[in-house]
């Protein structure tokens, strides 16, 4: 199984989070909103010209600019 980060889901893919790379405070940001290694992540939309990334984990939905989303590593789901 390849890892790779958030941001190279398209809008209808989902992935399993493996592990988060992100600076303490972000890190614990992102654990609370539910970015759990193991935990599903739907990807909704993203915007243009690198804007941020909406995604959805579980029932919750969160938008992240694309430098946090590069610490998101996740594994693609098989289709």
């Amino acid at each position: 199984m390849s890892t790779t980060d958030l941001t190279s889901l398209e809008p209808g893919q989902t992935a399993t989070i493996v592990k988060l790379r992100a600076e303490v405070g972000l890190h614990q940001r992102l654990h609370a909103l539910g970015f759990r290694p193991g935990q599903q992540v739907l990807m909704l939309r993203r915007a243009w010209l690198n804007g941020p990334l909406h995604v959805r984990l579980g029932t919750t939905e969160v938008m992240l600019r694309c430098q946090e989303a590069k610490g998101v590593y996740t594994a693609k789901a098989e289709q």
